[in-house]
């Protein structure tokens, strides 16, 4: 089976899951294949409720999900031995060692690659006699991420995989994540809240907030479309409305949030935008207008 041959290695299509307390609500997007998406928002957002249902772990109520252009439940078991998947956290047995891994998922996966296997390990400096209850945190997610990047992956899934790591090794792992986008059959989704590490590899951004889509974008032009414009609180009145999306006021003044720069710039000579960020734009979505 070919997956490549898409144009989207995963589309999500309206998907709504109802519980108690929390609502995911008609939600959508597509991840073009050869990439790699950014899925951000705060803890308790959708993150993961989302990912389960990708991976048909959770029954959704209503839309769908294709995987490769294939539906994603009943997914031939061919396709789903292309798709690694890191959650955070683990669910290794402690007594297990390195080798102990590499025989049980041999049998789990039919294209498991020993030599692909070690070679990560050695990479990422892993310990081979210590059992896995021995391992640290950073030890654990490694090892996590060696198994998926070894079973001839096309799609890795990455559900906070870098959160609460220290700086030193999620740049190792971010790096290797870079690594394996080289290939242009790999696609990458990568939940995390941690904005500053899809500034570094993602192409693309979605961000969840409250359990529904707030964008699904470009990165780059994400951030070449939006601006700030630092200005005195009674000029906020000057600003056209159509172009802002949220405002920041404090004792010494005020911070704007535009959208469309560029046609901001030929209708506004008055005021000039500064270059922003993915999370400042998420803040000023997600709060609109507060003061500080």
């Amino acid at each position: 089976m070919v997956a490549n041959t898409q144009k989207n290695a995963i589309e999500v299509d309206n998907i709504t899951i109802r519980y108690d307390d929390f609502t995911l609500d008609k939600v959508s997007f597509n991840v073009p294949s050869g990439s790699i998406m950014g899925f951000v928002g705060e803890n308790g957002a959708g993150k993961t409720t989302t990912i389960k249902a990708i991976l048909d772990l959770i029954r959704t109520e209503e839309g769908s999900i294709r995987i490769w252009g294939k539906p994603s439940k009943n997914l031939h078991k061919d396709l789903k031995a292309m798709i690694g998947v890191v959650f955070d956290g683990s669910n290794l047995h402690e007594n297990l060692t390195v080798d102990n891994v590499n025989f049980i998922m041999s049998d789990i996966y039919p294209n498991w690659r020993p030599k692909v296997f070690y070679n990560y390990v050695e990479k990422l400096k892993l310990p081979k006699n210590k059992k896995f209850k021995e391992f640290s945190r950073g030890m654990k997610m490694k090892l996590s991420i060696a198994i998926a990047l070894s079973h001839d992956s096309k799609l890795l899934i990455l559900d906070e995989a870098t959160s609460g790591l220290d700086p030193m090794i999620r740049d190792e792992i971010l790096d290797i994540f870079m690594e394996f986008i080289q290939d242009e059959e790999h696609t990458i989704f990568f939940s995390t809240h941690i904005i500053s590490d899809i500034e570094k590899i993602a192409d693309y951004v979605t961000f969840i907030h409250d359990g529904k889509i707030v964008f699904s974008e470009s990165k780059d032009e994400l951030i070449y479309n939006h601006g700030i414009i630092p200005c005195r609180k009674e000029d906020v009145q000057k600003i056209d409305k159509r172009f802002i999306v949220g405002t920041r006021q404090s004792n010494y003044g005020a911070e704007v949030m535009i959208r469309n720069v560029d046609e901001f710039k030929r209708k506004n000579r008055e005021f000039i935008p500064e270059r922003t960020s993915i999370e400042e734009i998420m803040l000023y979505i997600s709060r609109g207008k507060e003061s500080v």
